[in-house]
């Protein structure tokens, strides 16, 4: 046995204890032997046990009473029953009611052990599936965050970490990095998974309006209000709220959110009546916050309330080791979705990908393959219609769009990204751009079919 069974024996017969502690200790069981069902419930709530053994008849409650509270302590826990002669009916009550099995008296060695074996297997088959499901609803809670650069492998840890907790989680990273797919996979690795994660983006929508969205009103609290709506905050009760762009938020309506993490109570427009609220807020911005704190237009206090633990995002630039692993996923997604046979990404086109600066991070890249997918021909994307920098001159006027050329690129693929890059500016007219590259339509073709 990988760890010795702990078994609760409750009977007020001495010498049935003393017996069956003999034959189970001798096959590496734990026994702990109590004579009356106070004492078995006592023991039972302080140190738990793997299976619990009790007489029907006790002195201050029946076995069957004793079934009962021990499975509302721990309903998984599995429970034999000892029947003397004539209380085999009450045996079989227990039985109905949850016990794994029962023995009858007097004790036979065989069969006491017997149905032991099979109650611990039983239990320990459960726990074992309990863990495993743990393990899937983690695994499939993690499925967002796609990545197994050093980044989101760091990232990933501390969200495991943090996520069976209740602490509030401010997030941090650039506008596209998946600051949005962070909450939802905290969410639902939390306690509160089976509850509603309400989502709210404090940039999205007006000052005057975003006090009523957060804690709701009541008929007459302003204009226009014509019945009483509950707020995001009621909405979120037991679950979790998302606050989105949290910096975007007026210092007057960070004051009223301060208040309600405080106390966690707060009063609907229009009313005099407190809500008591349990909610597990996480909060993200794109913005320098401490730079917002320093100059006066964030609160501290709010700032620490939000920030128990801190997320930062990496970028897509500082993850392109994930960009393969990322497009792949994107390209199964958006392919099933749009009904398009799209299966593979050609070599220079996921050089592209390599090689291309993300400055709208994840979301940008999802855009691009969703792109691809949409215009592709044939069963592989050849290459991607990217958005490039624009380049400026001292005055200040754009030279028009231009190709990055990382230092150390062979030259091969240096020339099939600016031959691909061209295409994508001449919307694939081959003659326009075999004219911009001063070559030949026939040197174009050629290269481009190579």
């Amino acid at each position: 046995m990988p760890r010795r069974a702990e078994i609760l024996l409750v009977d007020d017969e001495e010498a049935l204890c003393t017996a069956a502690e003999k034959i189970l200790a001798k096959e590496g069981y734990r026994v702990n032997t109590l004579n009356t069902a106070q004492e078995g419930l006592v023991k039972f709530e302080a140190d738990g046990a793997d299976l619990l053994i009790t007489d029907l008849m006790l002195p201050d409650l029946d076995g069957i009473t004793l079934l009962k509270r021990a499975k509302e302590l721990r309903p998984t826990i599995e429970v034999i029953v000892i029947t003397g002669h004539g209380t085999v009916e009450k045996a079989v009550e227990a039985m109905r009611l949850g016990a794994y099995d029962f023995i009858e008296k007097p004790l036979d060695r065989n069969a006491l052990l017997k149905a032991v074996s099979k109650a611990i297997e039983k239990q320990r088959l459960s726990e074992e599936n309990r863990r495993l499901r743990e393990e899937l609803q983690q695994q499939r809670g993690e499925e967002a965050l796609i990545g197994n650069g050093e980044a989101m492998v760091t990232v990933k840890k501390l969200i495991r970490q943090i996520a069976p907790t209740d602490v509030s989680v401010l997030i941090q990273g650039e506008s596209g990095s998946g600051k949005e797919v962070v909450a939802d996979v905290i969410h639902n690795l939390s306690t509160r998974r089976d509850n509603a994660i309400v989502k709210i983006s404090c940039a999205a929508i007006p000052e005057t309006l975003l006090e009523s969205e957060l804690f709701g009103y009541e008929r007459g609290a302003f204009t226009g209000a014509a019945g009483s709506k509950p707020g995001k905050f009621e909405l979120a009760d037991e679950g979790t709220l998302f606050l989105d762009e949290i910096a975007e938020m007026s210092p007057q309506l960070q004051a009223k959110l301060l208040r309600v993490l405080q106390d966690g109570r707060f009063q609907r427009l229009g009313s005099t009546r407190d809500i008591q609220i349990d909610v597990r807020v996480i909060s993200a911005t794109h913005i320098d916050i401490r730079k917002a704190i320093a100059e006066r237009s964030f609160r501290e206090d709010l700032f620490y309330r939000l920030n128990v633990v801190n997320v930062t995002l990496p970028s897509l630039r500082e993850r392109q080791d994930d960009i393969p692993l990322l497009a792949d996923h994107f390209l199964k997604k958006y392919a099933a979705r749009m009904q398009k046979d799209v299966r593979v990404i050609a070599p220079a086109a996921l050089d592209q990908l390599l090689t291309h600066t993300w400055q709208g991070n994840v979301r940008e890249l999802e855009n691009a393959m969703q792109r691809a997918i949409a215009v592709a021909t044939g069963d592989t994307i050849l290459n991607f219609l990217l958005t490039p920098l624009i380049s400026s001159v001292a005055g200040g006027e754009p030279l028009g769009p231009s190709v990055t050329i990382p230092i150390g690129m062979p030259m091969a693929t240096a020339e099939e990204r600016i031959i691909a890059e061209t295409l994508n500016q001449c919307g694939g007219d081959k003659e326009k751009a075999a004219k911009l590259l001063g070559i030949s339509s026939r040197t174009l073709y050629r290269r481009f079919s190579k």
